[in-house]
């Protein structure tokens, strides 16, 4: 199991992330607030604005103050390391 820094020291599985989007659109804004009402939404921000939602094969939505592109990049690094 291979963890990703998310942000301010928070982690997450690479292997349990199905995709990692802006929370600009409104379709994105409406599973954050699906999984806020579900008690899945994990905010992992730190009091800062969100800049990348996190889906996960568990349904759970993971919230960081960290760009999309800068966790895929991170992402990337993981499986480099893997090979």
């Amino acid at each position: 199991m291979k963890l990703i820094n998310i942000g301010f020291g928070n982690l997450v599985s690479s292997s349990r992330i199905i995709a990692v989007v802006s929370p600009d659109s409104a379709p994105i804004k409406r599973i954050v607030q699906d999984a806020k009402a579900n008690g899945m939404l994990v905010d992992a921000t730190c009091g800062r604005r969100c800049k990348a939602v996190l889906v996960t094969d568990s349904d759970h939505v993971v919230l960081s103050a960290i760009s999309p592109e800068t966790i895929g990049n991170r992402t990337e690094e993981v499986e480099d390391k893997n090979e």
